[in-house]
């Protein structure tokens, strides 16, 4: 496995999961990465490790630059596995290497993880001298675990940024503008909008740390780096972590025999004529996690739901539990859907959506058995009239 060299002695040493579809329950249809980087200096330093099973594709990249052994620090951004899952394999090639850990979290996770090790703590602030570089720590807890830091070496204007900025994407490409640009802001929303959304309060606090750093190069944890449009992927994070909606409604719905499809169809198009941009995900067919994407600065939410069993269908109860966990804020909506007898289900959505701390904008569309053009019409008049709300 050969390295690539990101800058002069500075070398990218991680590892492709070209196979992976699911990271904490979202779709990873890209794949993924799990980037590692190699700094040749007086003190050789490996910034992160990968996960656990691509650990021998990391020590080839590092071979072809260096005897590991000779390595004399690692520095953990982060104890999640699939950065510090190295980190056993890799004290086993280079004995004598201390390991950077945030304190005391860092120092925490990775020795309930991996035991006893020859850790270092830093804090914010701390540097470290490597002979012609030097790293600074910068720590960004709770993004998204409370361990996680940044690393940045301001003679080469280089943040490794771990988590923050990247995407779940399996590319031989190491740079964003090697690749379609579109593409990777969108893989780039997607791991904000599924893995940080929570976090936002943090994630503005982490933009406004590296406000005063000379950055040219964010080294990310996962996907394609950036070497340019860095303005770009910043100001993109702090648009999604203060919230900033467009005028669009995301509609979601599961259906049974088509009726409450039928309405899902009717309050999207009720949008559009409002001049509100509508995105329709059908939960047969379409994953929760791009749901969740277009989710992120949307202004309107529809969730509609035939009754089963007295219960709403258990594919949206899923969507709204991994909705309410995710936590986005700002959003206005209501609940909708078709029914036979019982019709127990929109009421349920109607408080799923309030526990999420959705603004209930609209009172529950509901059409027993099969919709006629008057109601139809009736349902398209009531969206409608939010335009005037």
């Amino acid at each position: 496995m050969l390295p690539v060299e990101i800058k002069k002695d500075i070398y990218w040493v991680g590892s492709m999961d070209y196979s992976m579809r699911s990271f904490h329950g979202y779709s990873t249809e890209k794949g993924s990465t799990y980037n590692a980087y190699l700094i040749m200096d007086e003190k050789i330093t490996l910034i992160d490790t990968v996960k656990a099973p691509f650990c021998l594709e990391m020590l080839g990249r590092i071979r072809n630059i260096v005897d590991p052994a000779k390595i004399d620090y690692i520095v953990s951004n982060h104890v999640e596995p699939d950065h510090s899952g190295g980190i056993p394999f890799m004290s086993q090639q280079c004995p004598n290497a201390k390991i950077i850990t945030s304190d005391p979290n860092g120092l925490k996770g990775l020795t309930g993880r991996y035991g006893e090790k020859d850790y270092i703590t830093v804090k914010a602030g701390d540097t470290l001298s490597l002979g012609k570089r030097t790293l600074q720590f910068v720590p960004t807890p709770m993004l998204h675990w409370p361990d996680s830091m940044v690393t940045y070496c301001p003679e080469e204007e280089i943040l490794f940024s771990n988590d923050g900025f990247g995407q779940h994407l399996a590319t031989t490409e190491r740079f964003a503008d090697e690749r379609n640009l579109d593409e990777v802001m969108h893989q780039a929303k997607k791991y904000y909008a599924n893995i940080l959304m929570p976090y936002g309060m943090q994630a503005q606090k982490a933009v406004n740390a590296l406000a005063g750093l000379k950055i040219s190069m964010i080294a990310t944890g996962h996907g394609v780096s950036w070497r340019t449009n860095i303005e770009d992927i910043i100001k993109a994070y702090q648009d999604w972590s203060s919230f900033q909606k467009t005028d669009k409604a995301v509609v979601v719905f599961d259906t049974m025999w088509h009726t409450t499809e039928i309405m899902a169809k009717n309050v999207a198009d009720a949008f559009y004529h409002i001049g509100i941009k509508p995105v329709l995900f059908d939960l047969r067919c379409d994953h929760i996690s791009d749901v969740m994407t277009e989710l992120l600065d949307a202004k309107y939410i529809a969730v509609g739901s035939p009754t089963l069993n007295n219960n709403m269908m258990p594919s949206i109860a899923g969507f709204l539990c991994y909705m309410k966990g995710l936590a986005p804020k700002g959003l206005k909506g209501f609940a909708f859907g078709s029914y036979g007898w019982g019709g127990q289900s929109i009421g349920q959505v109607e408080n799923a959506l309030k526990d999420c701390k959705v603004e209930i904008c609209l009172d529950m569309q509901k059409i027993l058995n099969t919709p006629n053009p008057k109601l139809l019409k009736d349902l398209q008049n009531a969206v409608m009239g939010l335009k005037e709300a």
